[in-house]
């Protein structure tokens, strides 16, 4: 018969094993679980840091720098509308300027246009650009590329360039400025809406489309397009010379194709990028410096445009298109 007293004994080292052993594999079970997380947070950040450095390098901050040293021709990319805050700007393409004349290795700069022109002051402020840089490069040549369409403010940049090619079928010209909006006058008559302006200054209110024409008002701005108009001719005429053929519709707005344009000494011949780079510049190797905008550029332009539209600013579109 055993012994009540090592029964005993024996039970509370059976009890004593067996919560030792389960502290064991609770411990073994939360160290688990801490390098599990731990592994868990590593490989999280990793994924982080990998995607943080895809959206940077796509949107521009990282992997644009133009290092090419080596002759080449380099291309700037001038595609969409010309306006202040828009993917053409007067601030990106010196920018893209600058920088193409500043590498080294640039033998000649190609500006692909595809443009159906935009703000007179944006177009005028790259025009006197290009001029400027070419006073102080003379070795390097600048030849103007019409994709599809060089109309108005996107003609009015090419004529800087010392040569303009074309496509047979490109559009080119229309050498005009417009100002356009709409009136609303009659259709808030039949509806029975009447406009309340008040201002201070008789012509502030100049153009409002809720208010009838006023001719003295029309004919002030008309003289202001006709002075536009006028230094755009002078910009067409210093840069095209004596090749402009002109008659009575090169100024009237019209546009033509690229293969009138050239008989017209609008443009110099037909030929591509890579047709001007390998057989004009001579360096077929071509290094885009088209300016990239990058994420926060992006914002800064949505939130000004955002503070613009909460201020009220509402105005006719100056163009030339």
């Amino acid at each position: 018969m055993q012994d009540p007293q090592t029964t005993s004994s024996q039970s509370s080292s059976d009890t004593h094993w067996a919560k030792t052993t389960l502290e064991n594999i609770a411990l073994a079970g939360l160290k688990e679980q801490t390098t599990a997380r731990r592994w868990s947070i590593f490989f999280k950040s990793l994924t982080f840091i990998y995607l943080f450095f895809l959206i940077m390098l796509f949107s521009g901050w990282v992997g644009q720098s133009k290092t090419a040293t080596d002759a080449h021709t380099a291309l700037i990319d001038i595609n969409g509308v010309i306006e202040a805050g828009g993917q053409v700007n007067a601030d990106a393409i010196i920018s893209s300027l600058k920088d193409a004349y500043d590498n080294k290795g640039t033998k000649g700069i190609i500006l692909r246009i595809n443009s159906p022109g935009g703000s007179p002051v944006q177009a005028g402020i790259i025009n006197d650009e290009i001029n400027r840089q070419k006073k102080l490069h003379p070795e390097i040549p600048v030849y103007a590329v019409v994709e599809d369409i060089c109309a108005s403010g996107g003609y009015y940049i090419a004529v800087a360039a010392d040569k303009i090619y074309v496509d047979k079928a490109s559009i080119v010209g229309s050498i005009g400025v417009l100002m356009d909006g709409y009136g609303f006058t009659e259709l808030m008559q039949k509806v029975g809406v009447e406009r309340r302006l008040l201002t201070a200054g008789e012509n502030k209110g100049m153009l409002d489309p809720f208010s009838p024409v006023n001719p003295k008002q029309k004919a002030m701005v008309q003289a202001m397009l006709d002075q536009i108009h006028q230094q755009f001719i002078k910009v067409v005429r210093d840069g095209r010379g004596k090749r402009l053929h002109e008659d009575a519709q090169t100024f009237s707005g019209l546009f033509w194709n690229g293969e009138e344009s050239v008989r017209l000494g609008l443009a110099d011949a037909e030929g591509s990028a890579d047709y001007v780079a390998r057989e004009i510049i001579k360096q077929e190797e071509i290094v885009d410096f088209t300016y990239q905008e990058t994420v926060v550029d992006r914002f800064a332009k949505r939130l000004g445009a955002s503070i613009g539209q909460q201020l009220g600013v509402n105005q006719s579109a100056l163009s030339l298109r």
